[in-house]
């Protein structure tokens, strides 16, 4: 880590992707920058620990994290039952990184033009609809669910991270508890796939595609959580002043400014620094997880039924990071050499980016860490058809290092006048 980036971590303040709009005047539309200062107001309007919404946005993390937790015990057993290669299991990881790439693009206009309870509303059922598709799925289909699933995961999670950003009570203590969320349902991701697939089977499907009746269950329960916890903005339109609904022409100047502050906001280094960090390290996460069972039992002899809880160790490791680093008294150097990194990265943007660029900046670099999940495991498939899936601790390393790099060229962590 840099001299310049050993600084001690502050409370982030940031504030929520939706909530009411307003106009500056009865005639012209509100600017991204006066759209983005209403945020601010609406917030205040939350209690300084709204407990429900919070447990509601930990749980999705949940979800994703259990989705993204029983992917590396199922592949052999998918590789196996679909009778396919690694090269096509990268397809899984591809299609998952275009629902992620579509959600970058997308998210500027879907937040200029749905509330937060909206935007939650379709990731959560997206999500569930992957889910319910997958056990009768053939391959094709298969794979498309992941495009599904993470699209839903991108529009909800994101939308959360910054939503519990916002926060007026200690956020950095909350946006640890969502992010130890998702930690917890990777962990727990491999103690659900491993039992149920090896265990007897008198269904009609193959015995592996069971698990995905656990994650139905658990993410109706999230599509549940978001109608309750988030209803005031569910049902809700959004408001941009007393002639918001003036027709198309009001539309179309929401989609230019949303545009044009994105683009703006891709012209900036900093942006690109954090993100190539969050997309490297997520990458050798992911690729670690997703193909650790493979390689076990494949280059190392291990037995498919106890080495498909191996990645309980590896998500372990990264929950109690998660929780012991809630605090943001620790240098970043530190946290980042510990399992901290992703809910210390996420302090350090909010404080690099102004606030009306923050949930447009936020959302792309969580967007685009989780690209980085989907696309590294993909290339590690496709090469392991020829060199074997041995190639995986080169690759891992390799990742790591990209991002140490990245992180130590991230600038300095200054005071912010606001």
């Amino acid at each position: 880590m840099s001299s310049t980036q050993t600084t001690t971590l502050t409370e982030a303040q940031s504030f929520p992707m939706t909530e009411l709009r307003r106009s500056t005047s009865k005639d012209t539309e509100a600017s991204p920058v006066e759209d983005a200062m209403a945020e601010v107001d609406a917030v205040q309007s939350e209690p300084a620990t709204p407990v429900l919404k919070l447990v509601v946005a930990g749980y999705s993390f949940f979800c994703a994290g259990v989705n993204d937790g029983t992917l590396g015990p199922l592949i052999p057993y998918i590789i196996s039952s679909f009778r396919i290669g690694t090269g096509e299991v990268a397809i899984i990881y591809g299609t998952t990184f275009a629902g992620w790439l579509l959600a970058a693009v997308t998210n500027p206009i879907m937040t200029a033009h749905l509330t937060l309870g909206q935007l939650l509303g379709i990731g959560a059922v997206l999500q569930l609809l992957a889910h319910c598709l997958r056990p009768w799925s053939p391959l094709p289909l298969f794979c498309i669910t992941f495009f599904l699933q993470s699209l839903g995961m991108a529009y909800q999670d994101s939308h959360s991270n910054t939503f519990v950003s916002g926060l007026k009570n200690v956020p950095h203590r909350w946006l640890s508890f969502i992010h130890a969320c998702y930690a917890l349902g990777c962990f727990i991701g491999p103690l659900i796939a491993t039992p149920i697939a090896t265990a007897p089977n008198s269904m009609a499907i193959d015995g592996w595609k069971r698990v995905y009746f656990v994650l139905i269950g658990i993410c109706v329960l999230n599509v549940a959580g978001v109608a309750i916890a988030f209803r005031d903005t569910l049902w809700s339109k959004l408001h941009n002043g007393p002639h918001s609904n003036s027709g198309s022409g009001s539309g179309q100047k929401r989609n230019r400014a949303a545009m044009a502050g994105m683009a703006r906001l891709l012209g900036t280094k900093t942006l690109w620094l954090l993100s190539t960090f969050y997309f490297f390290e997520l990458g050798a996460s992911f690729t670690a997880g997703g193909w650790v069972v493979e390689f076990l039992t494949t280059v190392r002899g291990g037995e498919l039924a106890t080495i498909g809880y191996v990645p309980t160790g590896f998500y372990g490791g990264t929950l109690a990071g998660r929780l012991l680093l809630a605090e943001p008294h620790v240098p970043v150097w530190r946290a980042e050499n510990a399992v901290g990194v992703q809910r210390t990265g996420m302090s350090v943007a909010s404080k690099l980016f102004p606030r009306e660029d923050q949930p447009a900046a936020l959302g792309f670099i969580f967007v685009l860490a989780q690209a980085g999940g989907a696309i590294f495991p993909s290339i590690t498939g496709l090469i392991a058809v020829n060199a074997g899936v041995a190639v995986l601790q080169p690759i891992v390393l390799a990742l790591f290092v990209a991002g140490g790099i990245s992180w130590w060229l991230v600038p300095k962590v200054a005071q912010r006048i606001e």
